[in-house]
């Protein structure tokens, strides 16, 4: 019998503005694990397994060589978050919007999956999906 290995996920991101980024969370409804912040970092709460540490910016150079990427000009990535419904997804992106962020584009429609998106603060993408299982193409 095969056993599966559960890894637990770090996502790092920089920040600007910590405390406002961490407000700006903290209105859509994501909470921090006290335990991993400072005046430099905070640890936001995904689930039991995944977190994003964000970080300021001068504490994201510590682990890195490379340039922060101007988010203003350049995808570093989409970090994608599950939700219960389609009416979660509209609600989380909402949230986003009215708490200082941005749309990132329209909302997209698959009949098993729909989701829809927004940038932070800092130009984070973040994509809001939802997926229905049952209406999954065979």
């Amino acid at each position: 019998m095969a056993t599966t290995n559960f890894r637990k996920v770090f996502i790092n991101l920089p920040v600007k503005d910590l405390k406002r980024t961490n407000a700006f969370f903290t209105q859509l409804g994501f909470t921090f694990d006290a335990r991993f912040c400072d005046d430099n970092a905070t640890c936001m709460v995904l689930s039991p397994e995944a977190f994003v540490m964000l970080l300021s910016e001068s504490r994201f150079k510590d682990f890195t060589k490379k340039q922060i990427c101007d988010t203003a000009k350049s995808t570093e990535g989409i970090f994608a978050l599950s939700a219960a419904s389609r009416e979660d997804v509209n609600q989380l992106v909402k949230k986003a919007v009215e708490a200082g962020g941005s749309y990132a584009a329209d909302p997209v429609d698959h009949g098993f999956m729909y989701g829809w998106s927004f940038f932070d603060l800092d130009g984070h993408h973040w994509e809001v999906i939802y997926m229905d299982m049952n209406a999954l193409p065979q």
